[in-house]
């Protein structure tokens, strides 16, 4: 075993920095195999960890009882932690302060010198990302790519048009020779590009709120503004029908194993309403028939009585019983439950 000289370990029982401390304490945790993770800590600070831990030598075992001490006192006595910076601030403030406010505090978040602009750019949804991989060049494309994770960058590579996908990719290739300070500024560079889109005004594009409105509206309204549609703009009329989900479209976008499961979160007489409201309407009885062929023969027949018992239903509480129907498969699908499957209509 090679021993320091005597002035070195002399050297260590000075008082060490906070630096110091945090490398001793990181140090220890390793070697006594304590799990930790570092990789959620700002790279600088990952780097600065590094390098000091890299300039250490020996520590004695005075030295070490007492850092250790100084920190279990230390994690003691917090009361209440606070993230660091103001990206996790607004992790924590997400949905409580204005997309306005939180927009400008995040550009100083990317304008600061310590702070890491693919932090940011990471967790930005596939839609905002996929117009960079499109319209830059292929370097700067590249360099994103490297940069983010390797599913997200998959899956963003996947939706590219096939050349220019294989251009990324062999831009990739050419990465190795870029300095650290370039991909930084080139990471400021896309966060102030992304971080300055216009604000929008609606959480859901023009097609799905037009949808969701004509759901809910009675299907006379529901064919008029459709048939209003066609004339000023085809293509959009075809999407809004596209995103339309009604009691007619049940069929063709449920799962017969989930019809037990929707029944059961309706309660019967609103079931028995929808279902009998559907009688002489021969798109409706499909969807009506569809429900009753996919449940046990018992219930089926219950349904049915009470359905002839029902009688002829007023189209106001018919509609209104459909729209509770197609509200808890709704439910249903926020929930996880249950998926619906597109239609081409």
């Amino acid at each position: 075993m090679t021993f320091a000289p005597n002035s070195e370990r002399r050297a260590v029982r000075r008082a060490l920095t906070n630096r110091e401390k945090a490398a001793v304490i990181v140090r220890l945790m390793l070697v006594k195999g304590a799990p930790i993770t570092l990789s959620g800590l700002p790279e600088h600070i990952q780097a600065s960890l590094a390098e000091q831990m890299s300039k250490m030598r020996l520590i004695d075992r005075r030295t070490l009882d007492r850092v250790v001490a100084e920190f279990v006192t230390e994690l003691e006595e917090v009361g209440l932690s606070f993230p660091g910076g103001i990206e996790g601030a607004l992790s924590i403030m997400d949905g409580h302060i204005s997309t306005t406010a939180a927009n400008r505090l995040r550009r100083l978040a990317g304008a600061s010198s310590k702070a890491d602009p693919w932090d940011r750019i990471s967790a930005l949804p596939m839609e905002r990302l996929l117009p960079v991989l499109e319209e830059e060049s292929v370097e700067v494309a590249a360099v994103m790519l490297s940069k983010l994770g390797v599913p997200k960058a998959a899956e963003l590579l996947s939706k590219l048009a096939g050349d220019r996908a294989r251009r990324v990719a062999f831009a990739v290739s050419l990465t190795g020779n870029v300095d650290p300070e370039t991909v930084r500024r080139i990471g400021l560079s896309l966060v102030t590009q992304l971080e300055n889109l216009p604000a929008r005004a609606f959480d859901t594009g023009p097609v799905e709120r037009v949808g969701a409105i004509l759901n809910e509206a009675p299907q006379l309204i529901r064919d008029e503004v459709l048939a209003g549609l066609d004339l000023d703009d085809e293509n959009f009329a075809m999407l809004v029908r596209k995103a339309i989900f009604t009691f007619v479209h049940i069929p063709s976008r449920v799962a017969p194993r989930d019809v037990p499961k929707i029944t059961r979160s309706i309660e019967q007489p609103v079931l028995v309403t929808a279902l009998a409201a559907a009688t002489g309407n021969p798109k409706l009885e499909i969807t009506a028939e569809f429900f009753l062929a996919n449940m046990s023969q018992r219930m089926a027949q219950a349904l049915r009585e009470e359905m002839q018992d029902r009688g002829k239903v007023k189209e106001k509480d018919g509609e209104a019983a459909q729209s509770a129907v197609i509200s808890a498969i709704r439910a249903l699908e926020a929930s996880g439950e249950l998926a619906l499957t597109q239609h081409d209509e």
